[in-house]
C-alpha cells in the first residue's frame, strides 16, 4: 500500500498510552488460538510484527506474562487505566514486538499475511482464499 504515510499514530482506549509507528510492519498475522480469542473477544486477534526501534511509546505501561503452548515467553504490555493491550513481546527476541495494531488511526495495514492456529478457528469464520494458513504456530 503505497499511499500509507508514516508515522501512524495509535493509542489505547483512554488515551493515556500513545505511540507512533515509524515504518511498515514486517508481517501481519491473524491468530485464531483460544488465548487470542479471549484477548480480542472476537474470532481472532490481529498482530503486526514490527522492529522494536520502529515504535515510540508515551505513557505508563504495565506488564503481564504467560508461557505459550510452544514454550515461548509471551509478555504483554497494556494500559493500567483502561486495560487496552498495546503489544506483546518475547524477551528472548528483543528486536521484534507484536503490536496489537487495531488501535492505530490508520488500520489499512492490517491485512493479514497469514492466519495461524487455524486448528482452533471458529467454524463460522471463512479465511479469504489465497492467504496462507497454519494449523499451529509456524516455525
Amino acid at each position: 500500500m503505497t499511499d500509507i504515510q508514516y508515522p501512524i499514530s495509535g493509542s489505547c482506549q483512554c488515551g493515556n498510552v500513545r505511540y507512533q509507528l515509524l515504518s511498515p510492519p514486517t508481517k501481519v498475522m491473524a491468530c485464531h488460538c483460544k488465548e487470542c480469542q479471549k484477548l480480542s473477544t472476537s474470532a481472532f486477534s490481529l498482530t503486526a510484527l514490527v522492529a522494536t526501534e520502529s515504535v515510540i511509546f508515551e505513557g505508563e505501561l504495565v506488564q503481564w506474562e504467560r508461557l505459550a503452548e510452544s514454550g515461548n515467553k509471551n509478555y504483554a504490555k497494556f494500559c493500567p487505566t483502561c486495560g487496552n493491550r498495546i503489544y506483546h513481546f518475547n524477551p528472548d527476541q528483543p528486536d521484534v514486538i507484536k503490536l496489537k495494531a487495531a488501535n492505530l488511526t490508520d488500520t489499512r495495514i492490517l491485512q493479514p499475511d497469514a492466519h495461524i492456529w487455524v486448528s482452533q478457528k471458529q467454524d463460522w469464520y471463512e479465511i479469504p482464499a489465497g492467504v496462507p494458513q497454519f494449523d499451529k504456530q509456524p516455525v
